[in-house]
C-alpha cells in the first residue's frame, strides 16, 4: 500500500500519511491533519510502498496514520499568506519573553497551522531548557496551542541555507532529506582524518554531510586491501604494508629501512 512522507517545515521530522485517492509526488504541497490535531500545509518528501508487516510496525511505533485532506489550492495559499504576515510580530513577542525569563535559547523560526489553532516555535540551545513558563505566557497571549521544539545546528543551517565550501548550495537545503549518522569514522575510511576540523566541518560547525556520500564505496574498496602490517611480495622484494591508497587501489610497502615502494593490488602476493 502506498503512503507519503510529509514535512511541515525544514526543521521538523518527517510524518507518514495515507494519500487516500490523491496521486502525489515528491515536492507536492498538501493539506493534512497532524497527530496533534492541527491542520497544516506540508511538502511531500517521498512516496513509499509499505508491506503489511512494516505498516503494522509503523503504527505500533507512531500511532494512527492520518490521511491527506487535499492538495493545496489557491484558497489555502491566500489564507497561508495572510497568516504569515504576522510572523515578525509573533517572533518578536516570543523573543521579548525569552529575555524576560532569561532563558539560554536562540529563537530560530515559527510555524503557523493553516487552521490558526497552533504555533510551533523552533529554537536552539546547548542543553535542556525549562520553558514551561514561556509556553504559558505565549498560550495566554495568543490564545492558541503553543509548542516549542528544540532543533540542532544542522537543522538551523538547513532552514537558513547558504553556500558551502564547495561553492554549491548546502546539500541539507537543496536535496538531502536526513543527514544520518556522520562520524569521524567516515573521514577515517576516506583517509582524510588528518585534514583538520576546519576542512571537515561545514558552516553549521558539525562534520560535513557529504562525508557520507562515498562512504559505502570506500568501505567496499577497502575490502580488497591487505591488512596494515601484513607481509607481501613485490617485484622489489618482500616487505611490510605500511599505508593504503584506497581509490588508487595501491599499497605502500616498506622493503627495508630506506626503501618504500607503491604497489598496485593486482601485483601483490600475500605471504604467511
Amino acid at each position: 500500500m502506498n503512503f507519503v512522507e510529509v514535512k511541515f517545515s525544514p526543521w521538523d521530522k518527517i510524518y507518514l500519511f495515507n494519500p487516500k485517492n490523491f496521486l502525489l509526488a515528491p515536492g507536492d504541497k498538501v493539506v493534512a491533519k497532524t497527530a496533534f490535531g492541527s491542520i497544516e500545509i506540508g511538502t511531500v518528501i517521498r512516496v513509499r510502498d509499505l508491506e503489511e508487516k512494516e505498516l503494522k510496525k509503523t503504527i505500533e511505533a507512531e500511532g494512527k496514520i492520518e490521511s491527506i485532506i487535499r492538495k493545496v489550492n489557491l484558497s489555502d495559499w491566500e489564507k497561508w499568506r495572510k497568516i504569515n504576515q504576522k510572523r515578525g510580530e509573533v517572533m518578536e513577542f516570543c523573543q521579548k519573553l525569552i529575555k524576560k525569563h532569561q532563558l539560554p535559547m536562540k529563537l530560530v523560526d515559527v510555524r503557523f497551522s493553516l487552521d490558526g489553532s497552533k504555533l510551533v516555535y523552533a529554537f536552539i540551545a546547548k542543553g535542556r531548557v525549562d520553558f514551561r513558563e514561556l509556553v504559558k505566557d505565549l498560550t495566554h497571549h495568543f490564545q492558541k496551542s503553543v509548542r516549542l521544539q528544540q532543533i540542532n545546528v544542522r537543522e538551523e543551517a538547513k532552514l537558513i541555507g547558504a553556500i558551502g565550501p564547495c561553492g554549491r548550495e548546502l546539500c541539507c537545503r537543496k536535496f538531502l532529506k536526513e543527514p544520518g549518522n556522520i562520524s569521524l569514522e567516515k573521514a577515517q575510511h576516506q583517509q582524510i582524518i588528518n585534514w583538520g576540523p576546519e576542512r571537515l566541518t561545514g558552516i553549521c560547525g558539525r562534520l560535513k554531510c557529504c562525508l557520507a556520500f562515498e562512504d559505502e564505496l570506500y568501505q567496499e574498496l577497502a575490502k580488497n586491501m591487505p591488512p596494515l602490517g601484513s607481509k607481501i611480495k613485490t617485484n622489489q622484494g618482500e616487505g611490510e604494508v605500511v599505508d593504503w591508497h584506497i581509490l588508487k587501489q595501491t599499497v605502500e610497502v616498506r622493503i627495508d629501512e630506506d626503501t618504500i615502494v607503491e604497489v598496485p593490488l593486482k601485483n601483490k602476493k600475500l605471504t604467511k
